[in-house]
């Protein structure tokens, strides 16, 4: 029995993705408090789960979370039900977000994560359009899809981490000079200004170009580019299987809650994504290339081009991007990353919904002295984004212009209002604020809507970015292959020392799988899981998949080393780091309280690793800091010392194999 629920603060159901169990379940439930009059069949895929009976059944654990936050600033993390069921919380700009499942507390809070991380990408801080945008929801619900199956079968978004395809290094520049060349093309367009462009084979990274100005992109959003692939890739197949369970009991549905959209626009519970009608693949679409040319949806296959709009970024650095994938082979995707914002416009725009997000719970809970730095920050937020705009009106239009003025007139009225009621600390004054920020959030809405999530800019340069497509896929028609075999069998890994890791991993006598991660730039190296044996390559899979669950359960109580062994492996976990020049650096904080408010280890919730050095070496800058991870796994007879000496001997030399020179380092 799965579901995943989000409530808004009137506990309004935004969005429900469950499977057929959890449904039935609810039916049920339904009948026996009279909310229902009948069950229909549970194989009827006819029926439809009304949002108003999830919201009765489910107000009361919403309503007490809400008190828990606003009141006490303590609210639940999970729950555990009699019969095994378990229920974990997450929140995002106010709004509350819940995974009911029988899976285990740490997978299900990673995976409520990821959601709330999608949700965060698609929809930005407005996470309200899930009531009315069916795109949205079923890109939403595709792409938590994607990483539910790739998690399961790739190192790389398992361990949140970047794979990169190994070439020679002239390949490497030939490839790189295409993405510069048609970046150029690209940047011709007047509306381009800033821009990346990678390529990515299968679910491995093989490279970027990104233009002059144009702002940092993060490890964690080239794994959001990879799972928006797979998701297109599945549509271009024409593959009816979503990639979770071909399995009844874990087909994943898909509820659109009942809104003011027509008839044609509601989605019910009925359709199951793992066996999707042609309709249900075409909502996924629905406004990706919508009136570009005309007001019907293009098919994919023939336009070749796919396009949306997604925030891109971590923390409070985020930017509005077009995102256009472009077919170049079977499996080999061009992503065109064009940014519709500037940086102060839409980082402005989320901060303000962030801060005034706390602000409220800080009113509910009449804390004026906590209220003081969060309104400062507020109002830097606000500034942010009404300068940004006013520096770039010339290129803003006129419903921009006008959005942005009532906004500011609004502003400051509310500002003025808070000003005030910093002064006299009058709890009352803050049920005057209240009663005007309804309308002062609608225009903040709208203003964050056609900025940063407008369609038309959609329709930019359509016609350019298909003509850049088709030159870089020309160009690159001849490799297209070979990428495809070294995405599948990526071990030849080589360096300046023609070295591949399969001959590198005979260096290491008992050594039979290791996983290193630069913890800065977020890139894996990893033998490929390649045994002719399918059982042993069952069995090895299974217990590299539970070494990494493990290691992560020890790195969350503050244990940055551990080995452990079972009747037929043994295993090693090291996290340590290093200062510029490659000396290890040594922490002197006690991190197994601390870490208890961190996020799960990963990057797509959250750098973890950054907010761990900041914590190790509060004094130091995280810049200065390298950080590493190695997970080895070597035959059950391996002994400690042997494990350990080739753990040192693998993170000194692993240079070799990734061309990256590196320091020798005391991972204990």
């Amino acid at each position: 029995m799965k579901g995943i629920l989000i409530f808004d603060h009137l506990n309004d159901v935004l969005f429900m993705k469950c499977n057929k169990k959890f449904a039935n379940h609810i039916q049920k439930l339904a009948k026996i408090q009279g909310l229902i009059s009948e069950i229909k069949d549970e194989n009827n895929e006819d029926s439809i789960l009304n949002p108003n009976i999830i919201m009765q059944l489910f107000s009361p654990i919403v309503t007490s979370q809400h008190v828990m936050a606003s009141q006490f600033g303590n609210s639940y993390t999970s729950m555990r039900c009699h019969d095994g069921t378990n229920m974990v919380f997450d929140e995002f700009m106010g709004y509350t977000f819940i995974y009911i499942s029988m899976d285990e507390v740490e997978l299900m809070k990673r995976t409520l994560g990821v959601y709330v991380a999608i949700v965060r990408h698609v929809c930005g801080p407005d996470v309200a359009v899930l009531k009315i945008n069916r795109q949205k929801v079923c890109l939403v619900s595709s792409l938590l899809d994607a990483w539910m199956h790739l998690r399961n079968c790739e190192q790389s978004m398992l361990t949140e981490a970047i794979e990169q395809l190994s070439i020679n290094t002239d390949l490497g520049v030939a490839i790189l000079k295409v993405l510069h060349d048609a970046c150029d093309k690209l940047k011709a367009q007047s509306e381009f200004s800033n821009v990346h462009i990678l390529i990515l084979v299968e679910q491995k990274f093989l490279s970027l170009y990104s233009s002059k100005n144009a702002h940092d992109l993060y490890a964690s959003d080239i794994l959001l580019m990879m799972l928006m692939c797979w998701v297109v890739n599945q549509r271009r197949k024409g593959d009816s299987q979503s990639g979770i369970s071909s399995n009844n009991d874990d087909c994943i549905d898909i509820l659109l809650p009942e809104n003011n959209s027509s008839k044609e626009e509601q989605i019910t519970f009925g359709t199951k994504l793992a066996n999707p009608t042609s309709e249900d693949i075409t909502n996924l679409f629905r406004g990706s290339r919508e009136s570009s040319i005309n007001e019907g949806l293009h098919s994919l296959i023939d336009d070749e081009l796919y396009s949306n709009l997604i925030l891109l970024g971590s923390e409070h650095d985020y930017t509005a991007n077009a995102v256009h994938i472009f077919e170049l082979a079977d499996g080999i995707n061009l992503i065109m990353i064009v940014e519709i914002t500037n940086l102060a416009t839409s980082s402005g725009l989320y901060d303000s919904f962030h801060y005034l997000n706390i602000i409220n719970g800080l009113q509910l809970q009449r804390d004026i002295d906590e209220l003081r730095p969060a309104f400062e920050n507020f109002d830097l937020a606000m500034k942010k984004t009404l300068d940004g705009i006013k520096k770039n009106r010339a290129n803003v239009s006129n419903d921009v212009d006008m959005c942005q003025r009532r906004l500011q007139t609004k502003w400051e009225f509310v500002r003025k209002k808070y000003i005030d009621l910093l002064k006299s600390r009058d709890p009352e004054s803050i049920l005057q604020i209240e009663s005007n920020t309804s309308g002062f959030m609608d225009n903040l809405k709208e203003l964050y809507r056609l900025t940063c999530f407008d369609k038309n800019f959609l329709k930019q340069g359509v016609d350019v970015l298909t003509t850049v497509g088709k030159l870089v896929r020309q160009k690159l028609n001849d490799f297209s292959d070979f990428l495809k075999v070294k995405a599948l069998k990526n071990f030849t890994l080589g360096s300046r020392t023609s070295l591949t890791i399969n001959k590198y991993l005979e260096e290491f006598p008992g050594l039979v799988h290791f996983i290193y991660i630069d913890r800065i730039t977020h890139r894996l190296t990893a033998p490929t899981l390649d045994f002719t044996n399918p059982e042993t390559l069952a069995l090895t899979t299974k217990k590299i998949w539970n070494m990494v669950k493990q290691s992560r359960i020890h790195l969350e109580e503050g244990h940055l080393s551990v080995m452990w062994k079972d009747t037929t492996f043994n295993y090693a976990y090291f996290l340590w780091f290093e200062d510029s020049s490659g000396s290890p650096l040594k922490y002197k904080v006690y991190l197994n309280h601390i870490m208890k408010n961190f996020p799960v280890p990963g990057i797509i919730c959250g750098d973890y690793y950054r907010k761990l050095a900041e914590t190790c070496f509060p004094k130091l800058s995280v810049n200065k800091i390298r950080i590493y991870e190695l997970y080895c796994v070597h035959l059950g007879l391996a002994t400690s010392s042997c494990v350990l000496e080739h753990s040192r001997r693998l993170a000194a030399t692993i240079w070799e194999v990734t061309g990256v020179p590196n320091n020798p380092a005391d991972i204990l």
